[in-house]
């Protein structure tokens, strides 16, 4: 058990995205590892911002997520039980993981919970975070003891979360569309080579999938998997992507597709564009019907799973070393 004399922090990680238009180069060139893209890609990907209203609501999701998580590790506990005090921090823009690190010290916390809202662990990813935040406490020469929480995607409370949300999309198609509908799961792909490292990221995908499919109660032959916003790069990305997926159903004739992004546990850019705008359009084009379940958000039990996450670390459960 960590020292219960001060409070707890929770550094809760996500990816970050720009507070507006005129942000998009900056976040862009962030992301690229300080290499300005080109005037051409800074464009394309502002267009895609237009289109879902000129910004993601990401920041204001992961706020309330992080209020929700402290309120959740705080409620109900005994006087003199631990209290948490949960703090936001962004890998590609404000505020930064490093900011949201020297905040915690400037307010006494010596021990912390890193925690990526990314529930699949890869190299490329969650262990990104964690060497953003590594990084932060050893040039900030942090008196912070901070550990992880690398992988939560079998928890139950999120399964069951992500089920619920599959029965409610499965709601929206006539009987006569469910008979043939085939529900597609999708994450964020990622470059090729983690499976040259034996990366747990496809496997952790699976996990999940196969433990939504199980509370649904649907037929092995009614779901697939598929990657999307693979980047704009020489090297190969995982695969198949979730557009080629989209070609082989409607060549098969398909009628309709319900899309659950598994990877993504908020609304943002490659939800509410990749999926939302540019996916149905292409269904549209091959003449499927294509539906999105519902982010998560801050619905309570993702809130409660992240809360169990949380404790079983703080108590000496899964953290940096636990990586299955």
């Amino acid at each position: 058990m960590l020292n219960s004399n001060l409070p707890i922090g929770v550094l809760l990680m996500a990816y970050g995205s720009p507070d507006c238009l005129e942000d998009v180069e900056a976040y862009y060139t962030h992301i690229r590892g300080g290499r300005r893209p080109s005037p051409a890609a800074v464009a394309a990907l502002q267009a895609r911002y237009r289109r879902i209203g000129g910004r993601s609501p990401l920041l204001e999701i992961t706020h309330a997520q992080a209020r929700a998580l402290e309120a959740a590790l705080n409620g109900g506990s005994a006087a003199d039980a631990e209290s948490f005090r949960v703090y936001v921090g962004m890998r590609h823009w404000r505020p930064f993981i490093r900011e949201a690190v020297a905040q915690m010290t400037a307010d006494g916390i010596r021990e912390a919970i890193g925690l990526s809202l990314a529930p699949h662990y890869s190299r490329l990813s969650v262990g990104a975070y964690v060497e953003a935040a590594q990084q932060a406490l050893q040039e900030l020469q942090a008196p912070l003891r901070l550990r992880f929480v690398e992988h939560w995607h079998t928890h139950p409370l999120f399964l069951e979360a992500l089920a619920d949300r599959v029965q409610r999309g499965l709601e929206r198609f006539s009987p006569a569309e469910r008979e043939r509908l085939i529900l597609v799961f999708t994450a964020h792909s990622l470059p090729r080579r983690i499976l040259e490292w034996d990366d747990p990221y496809p496997r952790h995908l699976h996990e999940t999938c196969v433990g939504v499919v199980q509370r649904v109660g649907l037929e092995a032959t009614r779901w697939r998997f598929a990657y999307q916003s693979a980047g704009h790069t020489a090297e190969p990305w995982l695969g198949p992507d979730l557009s080629e997926v989209l070609e082989r159903l409607a060549r098969q004739g398909v009628p309709a597709v319900l899309v659950c992004p598994v990877g993504f546990v908020a609304d943002h850019l490659e939800v509410l564009y990749d999926l939302e705008i540019e996916a149905r359009e292409q269904a549209e084009a091959l003449g499927m019907r294509l539906e999105r379940t519902d982010s998560l958000n801050d619905d309570p039990r993702l809130i409660q799973a992240l809360r169990d996450v949380v404790w079983n670390a703080t108590h000496g459960g899964q953290t940096a070393a636990g990586r299955d």
